[in-house]
């Protein structure tokens, strides 16, 4: 049976559909079965992320009003046999949604696969509840600005009110340089304020920007900081043990002198 993940942010633009599609490339590249759901109603950005948008021919809307069958709407990625997408749809009002029919849906889903992670609309709207209802675990993505953190605190209350008790944080976009100069906030104060485990680190990369714009993986790519970012994540949801680099602050001295 899968483990059924939601993948949210409390903020918007923080990369969360990019960290969907590289960890479901990844976990696939592994040998895992994975099946990633666009729950992001009204944009519909994962298939354009995995450059699939050309094999789209339905999407979730035909499967709640039963045009067609559950199978017919899953759509398989070029390169990894074993990674499937459910496009969102870009016309359905995410009023007009009822928790039921995620909930069915993923119910049909789960025997078929390892992993499904169900990309979340950021915020706590609607959209929002329907995507965490079904879910077991959550991954909470955020970056190094304050912002960004409060945003996240709050989802993480509503997800653990919810009766998610297993939520790992995913930062997003960090820059080693930034955090030493103290333009960003640091790691450990992100995880003091957040009181998450950490599933992993992904690094600001141009490699990473580029694969999403030409609807590819980061995996693809020969140079890439992020590209082991993503295997470690992969590694320590399979249970492994991956240590994290740490990096501490500049004195004083070191700030004025260099």
């Amino acid at each position: 049976m899968a483990r059924i993940i939601v993948v949210t942010s409390g903020k918007g633009g923080v990369g969360k559909t990019s960290i969907v599609s590289n960890v479901g490339v990844t976990l696939a590249s592994m040998g895992f079965k994975v099946c990633l759901i666009d729950a992001d109603l009204g944009l519909r950005n994962l298939d354009v992320v995995l450059g699939l948008e050309n094999r789209v021919v339905y999407d979730l809307q035909d499967v709640i009003e039963n045009r067609c069958e559950l199978e017919q709407a899953l759509v398989k990625d070029k390169k990894y046999e074993n990674l499937a997408i459910l496009p969102a749809c870009k016309n359905l009002d995410v009023q007009q949604i009822d928790f039921k029919y995620l909930e069915e849906i993923i119910l049909d889903l789960e025997p078929m696969y390892d992993f499904i992670f169900i990309d979340s609309p950021a915020g706590i709207e609607r959209g929002f509840f329907n995507a965490i209802n079904s879910a077991k675990e959550a991954l909470v993505v955020a970056t190094l600005n304050i912002s960004s953190i409060k945003d996240a605190d709050k989802v993480i209350g509503i997800l653990q009110a919810k009766g998610i008790t297993d939520v790992k944080l995913i930062l997003n976009n960090v820059n080693p340089s930034h955090i030493l100069d103290e333009v960003s906030l640091d790691i450990d104060d992100a995880l003091d304020v957040l009181a998450l485990p950490l599933l992993g680190i992904v690094y600001q990369d141009e490699a990473l920007l580029s694969s999403s714009n030409h609807g590819s993986s980061v995996l693809d790519k020969t140079k890439s900081n992020s590209k082991e970012c993503f295997k470690n994540i992969a590694k320590r949801l399979n249970g492994e043990q991956v240590n994290r680099a740490k990096f501490h602050k500049k004195s004083l001295f070191a700030r004025i002198f260099g």
